[in-house]
């Protein structure tokens, strides 16, 4: 089974209200079983909302509110996914707090990435799951 950000596949969960939606994502999961999920959404935060970033150990929105909390709590609702499922990959979204796998953004609100992982992404990893991007497909 496979956990997939919701985004990637034309859910309208994305900061901005809109998806990521992603033809490659979609023809890399037919015939497989997949489970979509948003760890924000799952998090409790709202749609739309105010882009975050990783500024340390926090998780920050361009309005300088700390939402640690919120991805904290996503990303531990995505993981009881995974266990009760059975999951051992996840195909998430590059560049995401939550969901980067490789680059997210620098903390700056500049556009800037930089090496790292979301805190989802990372979550997921410690458990031993495959986790890869959109990019990577």
């Amino acid at each position: 089974m496979i956990l997939v950000s919701a985004c990637l596949l034309g859910v309208d969960c994305k900061y901005s209200g809109k998806s990521n939606d992603s033809e490659a994502v979609r023809d890399y999961l037919k015939g497989k079983i997949f489970v979509p999920v948003c760890p924000e959404q799952l998090g409790g935060l709202p749609t739309p909302r105010p882009t975050c970033e990783i500024v340390g150990d926090r998780v920050i929105n361009e309005h300088g509110e700390d939402c640690t909390m919120q991805f904290v709590k996503g990303a531990e609702e995505v993981v009881k996914i995974a266990e009760l499922l059975n999951v051992n990959e996840a195909l998430l979204k590059e560049g995401s707090p939550s969901c980067g796998c490789n680059r997210i953004y620098d903390g700056t609100f500049s556009g800037s990435k930089i090496a790292g992982a979301g805190l989802t992404a990372k979550m997921l990893k410690s458990r031993g799951i495959l986790v890869m991007s959109d990019e990577e497909l």
